[in-house]
């Protein structure tokens, strides 16, 4: 799969059958993984692939109550729009609360750590939250992703889990020290899977030289 095709069609996919996945493709997805960059090229990150009945249980037991509460808060923000705004957003809950319910049926279920003390966190001591560590996580992450579209498996990454971190540690015994970062489940998809996104464009999200500076684009 051409590399644009892969990045312009890595929608969300929250519903998956529980189909096996072979180990040849886990293996090609998690080695794309581990060709992101990190800092220093230290790697500090490790990924745990949950296929066993009782860690995906537990999972679902830890991540289905944080959703119901997170995705009641954000519809709720959302009361008064017009139908016709409401109704994507409708339906995106939808499929969120299906992953929700049937987390546990996903094939592998992907949690994502990170040791902070391998990272050059170079924003560790700028009065606000630090951003610079998780660049030598997520890119790995992203890789996967991208890896999953290429191999026709739906995924969705989501971080609700770190709101019971200690849980989640305790339940796949990460050891002190490890931060959870992403929780990923993947799977082959139960619908279409994979499709074009919404996005906005470099001229929303660019700027020339100086930040305000409007991006030109191509004529």
């Amino acid at each position: 799969m051409d590399l644009y095709q892969a990045m312009s069609t890595q929608r969300t996919v929250r519903r998956l059958r529980p189909d096996p996945i072979p180990d040849d493709v886990l293996e090609r997805v998690l080695q794309a993984a581990c060709w992101a960059p990190t800092g220093g090229n230290q790697q500090p990150w490790r990924v745990v692939v949950v296929t066993d009945d009782e860690g995906k249980s537990g999972l679902q037991a830890i991540y289905q109550p944080e959703w119901d509460r997170y995705v009641a808060g954000f519809m709720a923000r959302l009361e008064g729009l017009p139908d016709e705004q409401l109704a994507p957003w409708r339906k995106i809950a939808a499929a969120g609360d299906h992953l929700a319910q049937h987390l546990a049926e996903a094939p592998a279920i992907l949690v994502f750590c990170a040791d902070p003390s391998q990272m050059a966190i170079t924003d560790a001591r700028l009065d606000r939250i630090s951003i610079v560590g998780g660049g030598s996580v997520y890119p790995a992450v992203q890789n996967l992703l991208l890896a999953c579209v290429a191999e026709g498996l739906g995924c969705a990454i989501t971080t609700l889990h770190c709101r019971r971190e200690d849980e989640v540690r305790a339940l796949l015994d990460i050891p002190d020290g490890w931060a959870t970062a992403a929780m990923v489940p993947i799977g082959y998809p139960v619908l279409g899977g994979h499709g074009p996104i919404t996005r906005q464009p470099p001229s929303r999200l660019a700027h020339r030289d100086r930040f305000g500076a409007p991006w030109p684009g191509v004529s």
